[in-house]
């Protein structure tokens, strides 16, 4: 006699994501990187897009920054006022990290909530601060997108209107690529054009396994 299988019998839960973290340096390209795969079909978490929407949506975020920076952090619509937040921040290690403890497990929370409604094999999420917060070790594997430092800054000199000094000054603030480099599961390097670094993206998501 045939076993009988109940209609109600609840099929085998589907396996969690992989993750993928995704970093690069000012000037790099990451962005670019992140929007070509989302067109070839991976859902990408932006970090630094969604922290700039959490510290306006959480009003606890919004009292616990005051308190470390002051009024003067949310503007008169109170809005996050990023110029001044940066202008406290930007040499002072100690206040950076402050507000890094803020916001930055909000982020995390929001980002596990994302994770839970994906369905793709793979998710990437795109980050700065990838391995100076040592992000890369919830990760399956790390990409990073990287490019020679002349040709990055040159890009942000095109991007924002700065001069080579303020670019220069930006770059001395973050991890040296060598150090990226040497702990970057995956590498693109973006020191071409559009066509091979789309090329080089394609070949690398999927060649993760």
């Amino acid at each position: 006699m045939e076993e009988l299988h109940s209609e109600t019998q609840q099929a085998e839960p589907e396996p969690a994501p992989k993750i993928i973290g995704l970093t690069g340096g000012i000037g790099s390209g990451k962005t670019t990187v992140a929007h070509f795969i989302e067109e070839f079909g991976f859902p990408v978490y932006y970090s630094d897009d969604r922290a700039k929407a959490i510290v306006n949506e959480s009003e606890d975020l919004k009292i616990k920054i005051k308190e470390l920076l002051g009024e003067d952090s949310y503007d008169e619509q109170g809005l996050y006022d990023r110029k001044f937040v940066a202008s406290k921040v930007f040499n002072n290690n100690d206040l950076l990290q402050q507000l890094n403890e803020i916001i930055h497990p909000a982020v995390r929370i929001d980002f596990e909530n994302w994770v839970k409604k994906q369905s793709k094999y793979l998710v990437f999420k795109e980050t700065a601060l990838l391995f100076e917060l040592k992000l890369n070790r919830q990760c399956y594997k790390s990409l990073l997108v990287t490019a020679e430092d002349n040709i990055r800054a040159k890009r942000v000199m095109d991007r924002d209107n700065k001069t080579y000094r303020e670019v220069e000054a930006v770059m001395e603030k973050q991890m040296p690529e060598r150090d990226k480099i040497k702990m970057a599961d995956c590498i693109i390097y973006n020191n071409t054009n559009l066509e091979e670094l789309k090329e080089q993206t394609e070949k690398v998501i999927f060649s993760i396994e």
